[in-house]
């Protein structure tokens, strides 16, 4: 596909006005061939291969950035779940030095997050997966970059209740774990229904199983850009003509991920993988989902109409990237991370905002209930409670949805936990007080739905 002069100009001037970034260059690697015997040789083998295939990345992208003139915010990298390749491994110590491992190569190629210290496990697990997620906590608590995962929920298998249940508790001991830093390793963990085996965005990014031996993923961002828009074209635009606007813009956003991956993918003599054109926001001003739908026509996000609103927006957006590329992928739509959008804080701080009106955007929306704090005395039975009713909208729905909570230690309504950067300032919200115990101590099993039947 060739890029005209015209689309380069039109992208640098988003790039200058609009907010536009990049969000992320991340590179896909298979670690298959690294399980050994024990740990300690498959950690080497995976500091090795780390490092001779992701040497040249950062430097790459950066270069690629400076003479397109876009942003490029983060370089990362998904790895084979951890759990796959953990070769003979029955011990939780021997697992924390694979994710410490993990994490020195990719603190030595100087990328920003490497995720994939994860399992899959939504129909059970084997007794090495039992031991791994119990090593999740203490792996991500004593790491800088590494992030993890579950899927615990397909729409083919149904939703595994046990696996939730023990989620709970594995969020409560990582908060604790990272008490003095606002229970900081929560922000590295998500929980997922459907999980996608592409998606370049952290914390939930891994290599799939299905994917090839490396591959480059871009994850454009764009919110500012829409937002601009949106503002600037008039009260009285209907609302079928504003999805169309969105749709244009979402085309041209694909199109600057595309010229950055593909040249990203030559230079490196790596495949190129996929777009994930994700709204994703920034703590900046301006650089907000929540500006989008309140230029939309509403007060505050988080008012009656907004999960309509959207809607219109997360369709718009996959339908200008089908349009402008036939690489689209991970999970492209809108992302709702509340502590890294700085309107939707404010919609949180003065209650426009609800943990229940989250829930219902996440029934439209690309994810989930991401980033969410909430008081540090929040059981592990209703933290798994609300995953559960997350997951249970991903399968009945055959999407992909995903929890990010955390239990802000010594934290209670009304105050924000601050964890810098990308991540930025979560208010901590409220949760119904009515007990969900019993129905998560039941165990087992949630049946798929019927319209998993589809062969």
């Amino acid at each position: 596909m060739e890029y005209t002069q015209a689309e380069i100009l039109q992208t640098v001037r988003m790039t200058e006005i609009e907010n536009l970034d990049i969000r992320t260059v991340t590179l896909g690697l298979s670690l298959r061939d690294c399980a050994a015997a024990t740990i300690e040789e498959t950690s080497a083998r995976v500091v090795e291969k780390i490092e001779r295939v992701a040497q040249s990345l950062v430097r790459t992208v950066d270069e690629i950035g400076d003479e397109f003139g876009i942003r490029i915010a983060n370089k990362r990298i998904s790895i084979t779940p951890a759990s796959l390749i953990s070769g003979a491994a029955n011990k939780r110590g021997d697992y924390i030095h694979l994710a410490q491992q993990i994490d020195r190569a990719a603190r030595n190629v100087r990328i920003d997050f490497i995720g994939g210290y994860s399992a899959l496990v939504h129909k059970g697990w084997t007794n090495g997966e039992s031991e791994f997620l119990d090593s999740l906590p203490e792996a991500l608590a004593s790491t800088e970059r590494l992030c993890g995962s579950l899927n615990v929920a397909t729409t083919r298998a149904g939703i595994n209740m046990d696996a939730v249940a023990r989620v709970g508790c594995l969020v409560k001991e990582m908060a604790e774990r990272t008490r003095e830093r606002g229970g900081l390793a929560c922000a590295k963990f998500v929980c997922f229904a459907n999980a996608v085996e592409d998606n370049p965005f952290m914390a939930g990014a891994f290599h799939g199983i299905g994917e090839p031996e490396a591959v480059i993923n871009v994850g454009v961002s764009g919110p500012g850009v829409v937002a601009h828009a949106v503002r600037h074209a008039g009260d009285d635009l209907p609302l079928h003509e504003m999805a169309e606007l969105i749709k244009k813009l979402a085309f041209k956003l694909a199109r600057a991920g595309e010229l950055v991956g593909r040249e990203a993918a030559k230079r490196l003599g790596i495949r190129f993988g996929i777009i994930d054109l994700s709204l994703a926001p920034t703590p900046a001003l301006g650089d907000s989902v929540a500006e989008i739908i309140e230029a939309l026509g509403f007060e505050r996000a988080g008012a009656p109409g907004t999960t309509a609103a959207l809607a219109l927006l997360t369709d718009a957006v996959k339908k200008g990237g089908a349009m402008a590329s036939g690489s689209v992928g991970g999970m492209s739509g809108a992302f709702i991370p509340v502590s890294e959008d700085a309107r939707m804080i404010e919609a949180a701080q003065i209650g426009a905002l609800t943990l229940e009106k989250l829930e219902a955007w996440t029934s439209v929306c690309s994810v989930g209930l991401d980033m969410i704090a909430v008081p540090g005395t929040t059981s592990a039975e209703t933290i798994a409670a609300i995953i559960a009713d997350e997951m249970a909208i991903g399968v009945m729905n055959n999407k992909t949805t995903a929890v990010r909570i955390i239990p802000a230690p010594g934290k209670v309504v009304g105050d924000t936990v601050e964890f810098g950067g990308l991540l930025g300032t979560a208010p901590v919200m409220s949760v119904n007080a009515f007990s969900s115990d019993m129905f998560i101590r039941r165990g087992g099993h949630i049946p798929a739905p019927i319209h998993s039947l589809r062969n």
